[in-house]
């Protein structure tokens, strides 16, 4: 009885930590391997992923109820990684990526991360979640997805129209659908029913249902765990010296880091807990990237559905995501032919419906009646990611919002004086910049030619070079009509 007094006292809370380890774990099973499929990797190594979210990056500090691990946000660019650079490199890019999480987390740069736009954070989910659905209806269709982003939305109505007169495509079709159903309908079950997670009773049921009615779909290739673990070989280093793998190693950096400290500090609204330390967050989400690197498994970034559910099941330390970490291993280590009975299109209805949520319509509407300069960029990142690729998606959106930036900062007023007789009086204030030129020198050659003008710049904050010598030549062409010269006062120094 002592005994059990004191691992109380040293663990207030192992009951509730316990039973929410055990429904992360359960939600994060179905996910892991199913983002594992989707990027083109081993099923194990979205566990892999799954597990040192658990283990590494859960054991250290930063969020205490956040939970890492494989998400569908960076299913796009890791499949478009493998296509173009191989599973070994997949290993040296993440490796990187983690490195350089690190070192942004010590030199305390985790906190401009909540600085990026959130309008092209959410644009980039947009496109991913887009990407996403279009390459996933394919294995729904027993189908190859075409390579790029606008390939899988073209290819889209001709997959549809093949699929319509084949069996084997009509019975992966109605499993993805099914599981899809599963998902949308599950908050309607009964309570004691809800305590399984959506994805996997809609897993689990479309399991059951291609086996008893022998559907002629394709399931999960297992390697086995060991098998599947393949450290980077000293060569795939050299890979680093390429534009491209440095250029992917950025996106995956800037990408997986934006999306676990937004994911951070949405659950930080979900609890009343201790609130999450950036840097040691950054810090924590790059070790475990480092280790996912060595393992030669997948990129891992906090994901809010695990979060969330570890938060809503009552998770009160991060002894919760520890425990769902081993629950992970355990299952890869004991239990890994049980993959090998699920049906690929049910992951695929799985990441469908991940994506979607990754599509904020309702948000996208509301910005649109607020503030149409945000939707826009959300908008335009969204479609640049499906059209181009990620990383100049993402680079495009982030200019844009740059631009907006700049422009808004840019405000400029011209005040004019004019009384009908004697000198017109000019004032101009607030910021004049290259943006508002045009303006600016429009409303300044509508002055009357033939009259003397005091320009006042002295409400100006800033001048840029190309204001100072355009107000400049306009001043030298007014007074060469033989008007005489124009006043002017000087702007405040900048």
């Amino acid at each position: 009885m002592t005994g059990k007094n004191t691992l109380i006292s040293r663990f207030p809370y192992v009951r509730q930590d316990f039973a929410a380890s055990l429904v992360v774990f359960l939600v994060a099973l179905p996910l892991c391997v199913g983002v594992a499929v989707a990027s083109g990797v081993p099923a194990e190594l979205g566990l892999v992923t799954g597990i040192v979210g658990g283990l590494v990056t859960g054991l250290m500090r930063g969020s205490s109820l956040q939970v890492s691990g494989p998400a569908a946000g960076m299913t796009v660019l890791v499949f478009e990684a493998v296509k173009e650079f191989g599973l070994p490199v997949l290993g040296v890019i993440v490796l990187a990526a983690g490195a350089i999480q690190v070192g942004m987390g010590l030199l305390k740069l985790g906190r401009y991360f909540r600085a990026i736009s959130v309008s092209v954070v959410e644009g980039m989910l947009a496109g991913i979640g887009l990407v996403l659905i279009a390459g996933q209806l394919y294995p729904a269709l027993a189908a190859k997805a075409p390579d790029s982003g606008l390939g899988k939305v073209a290819g889209l109505p001709g997959a549809f129209r093949d699929a319509l007169g084949e069996g084997p495509a009509l019975s992966s079709l109605a499993v993805a659908v099914g599981t899809i159903a599963v998902l949308l309908l599950w908050k309607h079950a009964p309570a004691k029913v809800r305590t399984l997670p959506g994805p996997l009773a809609a897993v689990a049921l479309a399991t059951l249902a291609a086996f008893a009615l022998d559907l002629p779909v394709a399931t999960v290739e297992v390697q086995g765990l060991l098998g599947s673990i393949q450290p980077p070989p000293p060569s795939a280093f050299g890979e680093l010296a390429g534009v491209g793998v440095l250029g992917t190693v950025v996106a995956f950096t800037l990408i997986a880091s934006a999306e676990s400290l937004f994911s951070a500090a949405a659950v930080d609204r979900l609890h009343s807990g201790p609130r999450t330390a950036y840097d040691k967050e950054l810090i924590a989400q790059g070790t475990g990237n480092a280790v996912c690197g060595l393992l030669g498994a997948l990129p891992m970034t906090a994901v809010i559905v695990r979060s969330a559910a570890n938060v809503q099941a009552g998770a009160r330390t991060k002894a919760s995501r520890v425990l769902h970490g081993i629950w992970l291993l355990l299952f890869a280590a004991l239990l890994p032919d049980v993959l090998a009975h699920i049906p690929v299109p049910a992951l695929a209805g799985i990441l469908i419906h991940s994506g979607a949520k990754l599509v904020p319509v309702r948000a996208l509407a509301a910005l649109w009646r607020e503030q149409r300069g945000e939707a826009l960029i959300l908008a335009v990142t969204a479609v640049s990611i499906v059209a181009v690729s990620m990383f100049e998606g993402v680079l495009t959106g982030l200019a844009l919002a740059v631009v907006k930036t700049a422009w808004e900062a840019s405000h400029v007023k011209l005040e004019v004086i004019d009384k009908g007789a004697g000198p017109v009086d000019a004032y101009l204030s607030g910021n004049a910049t290259f943006l508002r030129l045009p303006k600016i020198l429009d409303s300044l050659e509508s002055l009357p030619q033939d009259r003397p003008v005091r320009l006042d710049l002295s409400g100006l904050h800033h001048l840029d070079h190309a204001c100072r010598t355009a107000l400049e030549n306009w001043a030298a062409r007014h007074s060469a009509a033989g008007t005489e010269p124009v006043e002017v006062t000087a702007a405040q120094a900048a």
